[in-house]
């Protein structure tokens, strides 16, 4: 029996959140599981991860495989929560900050 450790959609239409199960590779996606390890919501800023790494440890050492995504979660909640948040900025606010320092160069050359 192949164990994976894999997300578990949830949430409704659009509004996703996911769950970190063990599961048989050969259950559906949102079918039977073992055990829950944790949950993931991307949809919060900063995203959301809770996971219990020694489960995760525990399993692995068993011979679970972790998914891709899994892994990345994984990597993420070792680093910890990042401390500063990028916030994008559209072109026309770019823009704008551009011509402001250009205009703030020039007057500082007279």
């Amino acid at each position: 029996m192949a164990v994976k450790i894999r997300l578990a959609r949830h949430g409704s239409h659009k509004r996703p959140y996911y769950r970190v199960v063990v599961a048989n590779s050969r259950s559906p996606r949102d079918g039977r599981f073992i055990e829950e390890v944790g949950r993931y919501n991307p949809l919060t800023n900063p995203k959301t991860i809770n996971l219990d790494l020694e489960k995760i440890a525990d399993w692995q050492s068993k011979g679970a495989q972790l998914t891709d995504a899994v892994a990345a979660l994984v990597k993420a909640a070792e680093e910890g929560p990042k401390t500063e948040v990028a916030v994008k900025k559209s072109k026309k606010q770019l823009a704008k900050e551009a011509e402001a320092a250009k205009a703030a160069a020039e007057g500082a050359e007279e």
